[in-house]
């Protein structure tokens, strides 16, 4: 590729068209593909394999309101359709990252985060599928700078479950990019959601703690050690619990009486060799840690056009947590990092 890359957005969203599944599905799916419908207090509830997911309080039309974070955009009278055009219309999309300057976006689902809720595998596979025909119309005529980021019905939550190996040996062999995403109230079990009932909470816990579940599934438990080459990413949880997460997993492989691991490599030098992690753009904790976790392990993203999103200025808010730093460090976290992910070096 012919461009230069030097400020990659690792995770913005597309919006999926309500037509998607009318033109991309399996004819024989169709009649069970996602829809959307209208609860009794007016807001829009999304339907997946008959369950009703997503909270009835907001509904699923704030979805793609981007400035909700900084009070411009009001969501509570929002409609699905109403969401910020870039998400659907990648010709709408790229006007939006000339403005803050982002030279390529790796794209993941809107809708699609809530496929958990899908119990049926065959189901499961079709609403990827189409999915990932629609995605890949959408990238196509901005082939160096939208990516798209492939769904895939993986229905458990038990990463490291042997009945994965084969996902995680293809993924390899692949040389695939294999990038966890939160969803909230996505459908499927979320760690401590029974604890507090305000959304903010919720947000809080769900997002980085189920991450970080994540994480300790497939270091600690075997997948990076048994598969070198694969390369697995932690987006839209936070990067500031990383460190102390590698470090209480280096603690315990020391530990003679913890070490139940079976590795043979420390947790830490794992994830040295095998993932990555991304950082919000209003994370304190990066100017302190960028040089720590490794800057060439790190990425950002803009999680446009979603409501907590951050634009427009995301790039500027990196570059504002990375002032003092080298530039080549910079360079690696507003960049590099992306580009070692996803295989774009």
């Amino acid at each position: 590729m012919s461009r230069a890359y030097n400020v990659v957005d690792a995770d913005g969203h597309i919006l999926e068209p309500l037509d998607l599944w009318d033109n991309y599905m399996d004819p024989a799916f169709r009649d069970r593909a996602p829809r959307l419908i209208k609860a009794e207090n007016g807001k829009e509830r999304l339907v997946m394999d008959e369950h009703v997911v997503g909270t009835s309080q907001r509904g699923i039309g704030s979805i793609g309101g981007v400035g909700a974070r900084q009070g411009v955009v009001a969501t509570d009278t929002m409609e699905y359709k109403d969401g910020k055009p870039g998400g659907f219309d990648p010709h709408k999309r790229i006007p939006d990252m000339d403005a803050d300057g982002i030279d390529a976006a790796f794209l993941y689902p809107s809708l699609g985060l809530f496929s958990g809720a899908i119990h049926d595998p065959a189901l499961a596979a079709a609403v990827c599928r189409a999915y990932n025909r629609w995605l890949a119309d959408y990238c196509q005529p901005y082939p160096e700078r939208l990516f798209g980021v492939a769904m895939l019905p993986m229905q458990s939550v038990d990463l490291n479950h042997p009945d994965y190996e084969p996902f995680w040996a293809a993924a390899e062999d692949l040389d695939f990019s294999i990038g966890f995403h939160e969803g909230a109230a996505a459908g499927m079990p979320q760690v401590g959601i029974d604890r507090f009932e305000g959304r903010g909470a919720r947000h809080i816990i769900t997002h980085t703690m189920e991450m970080m579940l994540a994480c300790l599934a497939v270091i600690w438990g075997g997948v990076c050690e048994k598969h070198p080459k694969i390369r697995i990413g932690f987006l839209e949880s936070g990067g500031g619990w990383i460190a102390p997460w590698l470090d209480r997993m280096d603690r315990h492989f020391d530990d003679q009486g913890f070490n139940d691991s079976g590795l043979t490599i420390r947790p830490s030098e794992l994830f040295q060799r095998n993932c990555w992690i991304s950082f919000e753009p209003v994370e304190g904790s990066l100017r302190v840690l960028a040089d720590y976790v490794g800057p060439h392990k790190i990425m950002w993203a803009t999680d446009y056009p979603h409501p907590d999103g951050f634009f427009p200025g995301a790039p500027d808010m990196v570059r504002k947590q990375l002032e003092g730093l080298s530039a080549e460090t910079k360079h690696q976290v507003m960049a590099g990092g992306a580009l070692g992910f996803y295989g774009l070096n």
